[in-house]
């Protein structure tokens, strides 16, 4: 006999999984709403669009079988899930008249980043903005000796001995009004920037979630959001850093909420993925980002950073005059 739609244990098989994709997309609409700091949901909310795909994976299988049902549910999740992730992929940008800089965000993993190949991308690159974190005093050192300090002079660094808690911002301009935020375990900085038309700078490590406890990531996140909300008040303001989080996190998307935008999302570049980058298959998350407030992307790269566990991120920012 062969294989028809009206075959009953294909029929079976199909509603296995017309159920099955059902409750995946269940529990990844649950974790792309939930604030809970409950590990479980944090971990599954990083992994959302996959999700997604196998309940659409799932309701193809539902209109083949005809499980209209199944159906009917498995595609409005999925579409209620895509309806936050799919606007990442339309550009949403405006037009200003302004002069641009280069802005280079690198995770340098507990110091072990290359500082050959870190100096020479900023060299080739012509980055006039860096946010460094994990920065540890020996790269520090090697760091200055490669002469990054002569190509961006300009400079707010607070490194580790052990590297986790390290930071820093190298500058083509003066920074001026240098602080660190408080209220987080990883260092994060704050400068002001003198470019033609001055703006604020935060380099930002929030604590990663799964190693920092889930009340203390939630919380780190909501401080970040009163820091971003604090500096919206002084105009123009660029976040440059590895938050720990992705798009696919309500946290995260709660920061864009006081004004921001991801520099991904102005640009319709969709989810720019950055971690893990050292292994033998593709990064999977995306959780380095650029925001913007009162400027506009005008381009954005991802690239390798030799010796991080992180991938690299290059934006050619537009700053209003």
């Amino acid at each position: 006999m062969g294989f028809t739609t009206d075959n009953v244990p294909a029929r079976r098989i199909a509603q296995v999984a017309g159920v099955g994709g059902i409750a995946v997309g269940v529990i990844a609409l649950i974790s792309l709403y939930s604030t809970k700091p409950i590990n479980p949901l944090i971990a599954v909310a990083s992994f959302v669009p996959m999700l997604l795909a196998v309940t659409l994976a799932a309701s193809l299988i539902c209109l083949v079988f005809r499980r209209w049902i199944l159906l009917a549910i498995s595609v409005v999740l999925t579409a209620v899930g895509a309806s936050v992730i799919s606007p990442l992929y339309v550009a949403n940008s405006s037009e200003i008249d302004g002069p641009s800089l280069r802005v280079m965000q690198a995770n340098l993993l507990f110091g072990q980043a290359d500082p050959v190949s870190l100096t020479a991308t900023v060299r080739e690159k012509a980055v006039d903005v860096l946010t460094v974190q994990e920065l540890t005093t020996s790269l520090e050192g090697s760091l200055r000796d490669q002469g990054l300090e002569q190509l961006l002079p300009h400079h707010y660094l607070v490194p580790d001995e052990a590297g986790g808690g390290g930071a820093g911002i190298y500058s083509r301009y003066p920074l001026t009004e240098t602080r660190e935020l408080n209220g987080f375990g990883p260092t994060n900085l704050v400068a002001e920037v003198g470019f033609s038309t001055p703006f604020t700078l935060l380099a930002v490590h929030p604590g990663p979630a799964y190693v920092t406890p889930p009340d203390v990531w939630t919380a780190e996140l909501s401080t970040l959001r009163n820091a971003l909300d604090a500096a919206a008040a002084e105009g123009t303001v660029v976040v440059s850093g590895d938050f720990n989080t992705t798009f696919t996190h309500k946290q995260f998307r709660d920061l864009l909420d006081v004004g921001y935008s991801d520099t991904a999302d102005q640009l319709g570049v969709g989810i720019v993925r950055t971690y893990p980058a050292d292994k033998k298959f593709p990064a999977i998350v995306g959780i380095d980002h650029v925001l913007l407030r009162g400027a506009q992307a005008k381009s954005l790269e991802r690239i390798e950073i030799e010796g991080s566990d992180h991938y690299g991120l290059i934006v050619d920012v537009a700053i209003p005059q």
